[in-house]
């Protein structure tokens, strides 16, 4: 925690903040890739959340009070600009998120940053049936392989929440790989 506090500072102090950013970058940016990749399902998408959240996250910095750790941090503002960017395409479309999403599951099979096969394609189409906590849930654990511990930092929510939202997601994704 010593170092993070230190790296922290290095961040907010003029003189070393642009050299700290770049570190920041470098360590954080495939993960948050990666999550929000794994919300928008979309690979330019993707980059513009990217690009915003560490915009939101550089200007908001001195915002960053220590309360969890800088990761958690930056996830939520990750997630937050992902669902954000979600739900103003969907108004912009005139359709519900839930269509949103469809459409880039359907989009997945030609997007040529998307390696998965069917079976992958189907667990998408079973994770878009989701309510949204439980999708977000199921994502951070399943695909970015992160602790209840992290999750809960990062979304705000009890352990004991999360791993009911975890389990009934993987319930419900079994049944429907299971009849579809």
């Amino acid at each position: 925690m010593q170092d993070e506090k230190a790296f922290i500072s290095e961040l907010l102090h003029p003189e070393t903040q642009n050299v700290a950013f770049r570190k920041l970058l470098q360590l954080y940016q495939k993960p948050l890739y990666n999550h929000i990749r794994n919300m928008v399902l979309n690979h330019d998408d993707t980059d513009d959340v990217l690009q915003n959240t560490f915009i939101k996250v550089y200007s908001n910095l001195n915002n960053f009070k220590g309360d969890s750790k800088l990761f958690s941090w930056m996830y939520r503002i990750a997630t937050n600009e992902a669902i954000t960017f979600m739900q103003q395409r969907a108004k912009k479309q005139g359709i519900s998120n839930e269509e949103v999403q469809q459409k880039a599951i359907n989009k997945l099979e030609s997007d040529v940053y998307f390696d998965g096969n069917e079976i992958q394609l189907k667990l998408q189409k079973a994770i878009s049936l989701l309510p949204e906590k439980q999708q977000l849930v199921f994502k951070m654990k399943y695909f970015e392989e992160l602790k209840y511990e992290e999750i809960s930092e990062a979304l705000g929510t009890s352990v004991g929440a999360l791993k009911a939202s975890y389990f009934h997601a993987v319930k419900k994704i079994q049944d429907f790989l299971h009849t579809n």
